[in-house]
């Protein structure tokens, strides 16, 4: 099987100030899938123009034709599984079907106390993510949902028509601990990873290399524990995260070769940022990176 090659967009830009022509450029240059995150803010981005996911996956259906469009990740951070989906079902109708919901457990950034709470821990991240992805799969799937949890409830909830995409659209779940890994193998039809962060600041690309296979293989083990083949589950690299930070995007040849070590393990996509002038790990050569995604594709077949 061919790698697939897609990018994600960062909403810090204005519609009408380059982000719809990005959108558009980004199916021209035939990415299989073009994301964005979903945060109320990120990192040094917090001070300045950022723009809902939900919203921008939106307006990108409506000037896109063939692309899938989608997020990584959506969390519980600052999101409730009945509000989701009918937002989900709407963009996925909007879309034709287009559209693949990344979804993790979150981390401890500013989505984590905008909505007043205190950050949750490890541990209540996981728990509570446990019980948002099956709640989430049948607010998708079922024309009414009443249920009640340990940290989310639903009382009749009506999701009609559903999606277009059937039974539902596609989850990507990301996902590197075994709770995690097993929401991926039982919920998933993608499974994304970052690598391991520990590797990023003083990490050898080797090192990574080897981390990632043994998220790969333990994923795998997941599957077999429910009887499924991990071969039906698409393996998503978000890149950027790892110790080899931009370099990849350096040349063509150095993509290709850093997809191609990554594609040996079983991954069937991997994920590039749309350039970020001024923003250092995200700001590669423009040209560079349209030459990318127009040749890389081909060279990794």
């Amino acid at each position: 099987m061919s790698l697939r090659l897609s990018t994600v967009i960062l909403p810090y830009r204005r519609w009408n100030e380059g982000s719809r022509e990005a959108w558009q450029r980004a199916e021209q240059l035939g990415f299989h899938t073009a994301y964005t995150y979903d945060h109320l803010s990120w990192r040094t981005f917090r001070d300045g123009p950022w723009f809902g996911a939900v919203p921008t996956l939106t307006a990108a259906a409506a000037v896109t034709e063939r692309m899938r469009l989608g997020t990584l990740v959506t969390s519980p951070n600052f999101r409730h599984p009945v509000t989701l989906a009918k937002d989900l079902i709407s963009l996925d109708d909007v879309s034709d079907g287009r559209v693949t919901l990344g979804i993790g457990a979150g981390g401890t950034g500013f989505d984590a106390t905008a909505l007043g709470q205190e950050p949750w821990t490890p541990r209540e991240r996981a728990d509570r993510f446990g019980e948002f992805v099956p709640l989430l799969d049948r607010l998708l799937t079922e024309d009414s949902v009443s249920y009640e949890g340990d940290f989310y409830s639903a009382h009749e909830a009506r999701n009609i028509p559903g999606c277009v995409q059937r039974p539902r659209l596609p989850f990507a779940v990301a996902a590197t601990g075994p709770r995690g890994l097993k929401l991926a193998a039982r919920y998933g039809q993608g499974w994304v990873t970052t690598g391991d962060p520990r590797l990023f600041e003083n990490g050898t690309s080797e090192q990574s290399v080897q981390a990632i296979r043994g998220q790969v293989e333990r994923l795998a083990d997941a599957c077999a524990a429910i009887g499924r083949e991990a071969a039906g589950i698409d393996k998503i690299l978000l890149t950027g995260f790892t110790p080899d930070r931009s370099r990849p995007l350096e040349s063509l040849g150095a993509f290709v070769d850093f997809a191609g070590r990554h594609q040996e393990l079983g991954f069937t996509d991997i994920v590039i940022h749309w350039p970020v002038p001024d923003y250092a790990d995200f700001a590669a050569d423009e040209k560079i990176f349209e030459q990318i995604a127009m040749e890389a594709p081909t060279q990794l077949r």
